[in-house]
């Protein structure tokens, strides 16, 4: 009776057949680490080249999607793509994008400093400036 039942649990068993998959994608080592030089310098000349809103919005999109703050030069480059717009909102919002993107408040006060005689020149205010409580 034992080995009855032992056969039948045998025979019952589902197979398993093992496919090896045809296409094989390898996205790890496909492309090469960009440098922070290299994504400032192609930021700035994005933002030196945007022609219209859409344009400098999809650019901030981008750049503050990767996982760095971008460089002074690069928010000074946007800065003045968004006043060529003509878009001062836009202009406004890079420095709460730079707000959220920092460490700290010590490290927000930097990009300020820095970006002050762009600010003067521009007529940029920030979001504190213009909303006091």
């Amino acid at each position: 009776m034992r080995t009855q039942m032992l056969t039948t649990v045998l025979r019952a068993r589902p197979t398993v057949m093992r496919v090896s998959p045809i296409l094989v994608r390898h996205s790890s080592n496909a492309h090469a680490q960009e440098t922070f030089e290299s994504f400032t310098e192609r930021y700035v000349t994005f933002f030196k080249s945007a022609e219209d809103l859409f344009e400098v919005q999809r650019g901030l999109n981008n750049c503050f999607a990767h996982d760095l703050v971008p460089a002074p030069s690069v928010v000074e480059a946007a800065l003045r793509a968004a006043r060529r717009v003509n878009d001062y909102a836009t202009a406004v919002r890079i420095f709460e994008g730079i707000k959220e993107k920092v460490e700290n408040k010590t490290q927000y006060q930097q990009y300020l400093d820095e970006l002050k005689g762009v600010r003067e020149e521009l007529g940029i205010s920030t979001r504190e400036e213009l909303y006091t409580s």
